[in-house]
């Protein structure tokens, strides 16, 4: 049986030829456990706009170029648990693998494994009988800043169907965006993403105390003594003692009073329960520093920055990692 000719679009438009019916789609099939009231419509999102700056010179541009080629040899990758490297390639959040390793649907060059199984480029593994193809950090990561604005939320899963700022943001190609340290639905301001998991452990594990800065509203204000207290002796909050690393009088108008504020852990709230604590109600909550990364003056609410290769290199200097290609110290 011959092949017909495909017909031109000409063809089509000055209806010489017919265009080929198209199957229906299929119906869209809803569980027997899902309605309307359990699952709520998703919120329509806007992608965010990249703030667009001018070209760096001719010697960054040439680093940039050449960190963006570098590789790091795969044999010389060390192991990693098994729920870890499943995550970072895709696959599903490390606790949705962790129970798919107990459930016994992974399996590592042909045995069932287990958890706290490590693996390395070298290992073949399956889950669910299909072989996955496991990614590696042989390349440089990726890190984007977005000025995260109030009523967003940093996470993928909602039942509420609320905005995620990963709604916002572009799609990364080869991995996905992990945030490091997340800001609560009304607070704004500074929020990191990147594509190394180990670069989020080293910003946001509170053993290497990493500072974070705010600036607060509150209404009415605090004397003296009152920010004596907070940064040397702290106050006593339901999940433990917490304080500020300093603290520094703003200004304001009328009733409201600004500050700014550093510390050096990320508890959930931690900073509105502490003024709280005292009596003070928190208007406006902004981060506008995390480690050695600022808010960008240029970057307006809603808007993306991503480091160019110069930058992210400067970032794995100062988190103690090796670049692709060279040896950890």
């Amino acid at each position: 049986m011959k092949n017909k000719t495909p017909k031109s679009k000409r063809e089509f438009r000055d209806g010489t030829a017919k265009k080929p019916l198209r199957r229906p789609a299929a119906p869209v099939r809803r569980r027997e456990n899902q309605t309307d009231a359990s699952a709520p419509a998703k919120t329509r999102a806007n992608r965010a706009k990249k703030l667009v700056v001018r070209a760096p010179n001719q010697k960054i541009q040439d680093r940039s170029r050449d960190l963006k080629e570098q590789r790091t040899d795969l044999s010389r990758i060390e192991p990693v648990r098994l729920q870890k490297a499943l995550a970072a390639s895709g696959v599903g959040s490390r606790r949705e693998m962790e129970q798919w390793i107990e459930n016994g649907w992974v399996s590592i060059n042909g045995r069932t494994a287990g958890l706290g199984d490590k693996v390395s480029p070298e290992d073949q593994v399956t889950v669910k009988g299909t072989a996955i193809k496991l990614k590696w950090a042989d390349r440089l990561p990726r890190i984007i800043l977005y000025y995260k604005q109030e009523g967003e939320i940093v996470s993928r899963n909602d039942p509420q169907g609320r905005i995620s700022v990963f709604d916002r943001l572009p799609q990364a190609a080869s991995s996905r965006w992990v945030a490091i340290g997340r800001l609560d639905i009304n607070t704004c301001g500074l929020l990191i993403l990147t594509t190394s998991g180990e670069l989020v452990q080293r910003f946001a594990h509170p053993s290497f105390e990493v500072e974070r800065e705010y600036a607060v509203r509150v209404l009415g204000g605090l004397d003296s003594e009152q920010m004596r207290q907070l940064t040397e002796e702290g106050v006593v909050l339901e999940d433990g003692l917490a304080k500020l690393e300093r603290i520094r009088e703003q200004g304001g108008e009328g009733a409201n009073r600004w500050y700014n504020v550093v510390i050096k852990e990320g508890r959930n709230r931690e900073v509105r329960r502490i003024f709280e604590h005292l009596g003070l109600t928190v208007s406006r909550l902004v981060r506008t520093g995390f480690g050695p990364i600022g808010l960008p003056n240029r970057l307006k609410r809603g808007q993306f920055y991503e480091l160019n290769p110069a930058e992210v290199a400067n970032i794995l200097k100062w988190a103690d990692m090796p670049l692709p290609g060279s040896r950890r110290r």
